[in-house]
């Protein structure tokens, strides 16, 4: 049986953009290149990080073998292993979610790239590829000659490379992926069973529309678009400030508690469809973007599905039992994401809603022990009165006298990864301790306090909770 094999590009696609200023570093660093970059050369890698391979970088690239006549072998390979050091760092985070998830289904994962051989392969033994396709520069007497020894692994010479690869290593590229962001690989991409357009270049972008290949970002989830280099998350950070909500006033606490950089999953308490947007508003506050868990019923309504999808949300059908949705969710925190989610799986109903004893699902508790994020605790409270339940639509014209909204969020909870249920206790007694006193205090609630805790329309049981039995994967 033939092998499947996953090919990466490897400037703009493995990494977010060019490698050459590393590699052009790292050479200066053994001594093989003068200590002043050439003329034009910062401009045409900046040029390359935002439009892709162009002809002038290209022909730079060609001429790299001639350049590199009289060069020591050995000196070029300790260049590349200066270089494997830092370009390791900046493998994009979802590129290596992808090559786990490849080498798990059994394939064989590979870069192939115009980068010289010797000043890649230590970087794709550094991150457990299975092989490089490269152009190699010819060696005699342990210098280079100035000349190429085979194919010039670019445009249709890569594609001649990777079938060659292919033959020796018996792998069927009708049945393999290939990733890359130039249109000078559409040779390679058309030759695949599963090609992918990643970070795309104008020109590509265009043809994988008309093909209909997917297009992927990855340094963002599947499915979320960049438009101009920014994610729709990113791109409303400037406005999410709570000074600029006429209709609430939101008061922020704890943000420093939320990570600067790397995993974390965010807690919270749910009390109104208006908690997701009170949570970003939080976590805005630290410029980074964050995948919430929600029920299908969201990503399945029109329009609003579109908009949680681009923003990175993950769908959860509660009714299926599945663990794909917790899958999905480890896989961000792999790649460094913040993963938002609410433990108690649906805003409480009746008197349910009042209780100062929060009940949660194990979704939290699975996730942290499958992962070993850190737990941030967050507690909302007030965002009830901005959007009720029993509201098909938040109350936008209150901009009088607008509810207080408290977003609070505590130090990271310490849990012990063995019992499920003490680790849920611990998470939802922490977000209990974010709350107001009045939260902690036992009360009997009004009729009009008990009504809007109740969907639209709602006929059920007035607490809530034979209905919520009786149907597990609703809200």
């Amino acid at each position: 049986m033939a092998n499947e094999a996953a090919i990466f590009d490897l400037d703009r696609t493995l990494l977010a953009g060019a490698s050459g200023p590393v590699i052009s570093g790292a050479l200066r660093t053994v001594g093989l290149l003068p200590d002043r970059s050439f003329p034009g050369e910062d401009l045409i890698f900046r040029l390359f990080n935002v439009m892709g391979e162009n002809w002038p970088s290209m022909f730079l690239t060609r001429q790299g073998a001639r350049l590199a006549a009289g060069w020591d072998r050995d000196a070029a390979r300790r260049a590349g292993q200066i270089a494997a050091e830092v370009l390791a760092e900046e493998v994009q985070p979802y590129a290596r979610v992808l090559i786990e998830e490849h080498h798990a289904a059994g394939r064989l994962v590979v870069v192939a790239t115009t980068t010289p051989r010797d000043m890649v392969e230590p970087l794709a033994e550094r991150i457990g590829l299975d092989g490089v396709i490269a152009t190699t520069y010819e060696v005699r007497d342990g210098h280079y000659t100035g000349r190429i020894d085979g194919e010039f692994v670019w445009g249709r010479g890569k594609l001649r490379a990777v079938r060659a690869w292919a033959g020796d290593h018996g792998v069927a590229l009708d049945r393999s992926y290939a990733y890359s962001d130039s249109w000078y690989d559409v040779p390679l991409l058309s030759a695949v069973g599963h090609p992918f357009a990643v970070n795309p270049d104008p020109r590509l972008r265009a043809y994988a529309v008309l093909r209909r290949w997917p297009v992927l970002f990855l340094d963002v989830p599947p499915g979320v678009p960049k438009f101009l280099g920014l994610e729709p998350q990113t791109a409303i950070f400037p406005f999410a400030r709570p000074e600029l909500l006429p209709f609430a006033r939101i008061h922020l606490e704890g943000t420093e508690h939320i990570p600067a950089e790397g995993p974390a999953i965010i807690c919270g308490n749910h009390r109104s469809y208006f908690d997701p947007l009170a949570v970003g508003y939080a976590i805005a506050q630290r410029g980074r973007p964050v995948r919430f868990l929600g029920k299908k019923e969201v990503f399945d309504a029109p329009i609003v599905g579109d908009v949680a999808r681009a923003l990175g949300g993950i769908r959860v059908d509660r009714g299926t039992g599945s663990d794909e949705p917790l899958k999905e969710a480890a896989a961000a925190l792999e790649a460094g994401e913040l993963v938002a989610i609410m433990p108690q799986g649906t805003i409480p109903r009746g008197r349910a809603f009042f209780d100062p004893v929060l009940k949660g699902r194990w979704g939290a508790a699975r996730l942290a022990a499958m992962t070993r994020a850190p737990v941030i605790p967050l507690g909302l409270w007030g965002t009830e009165k901005v959007w009720p339940r029993n509201a098909r639509l938040p109350n936008v014209t209150n901009v009088l006298h607008p509810p207080e909204v408290l977003v609070r969020v505590g130090e990271p909870v310490e849990l012990g990864y063995q019992d499920l249920d003490a680790d849920t206790e611990r998470i939802m007694s922490a977000i209990v301790d974010l709350l107001p006193p009045e939260a902690r205090q036992r009360r009997e609630p009004t009729p009009e306090e008990l009504a809007s805790t109740l969907p639209p329309g709602y006929r059920g049981d007035p607490d809530g909770e034979h209905e919520a039995l009786r149907r597990p994967g609703r809200d």
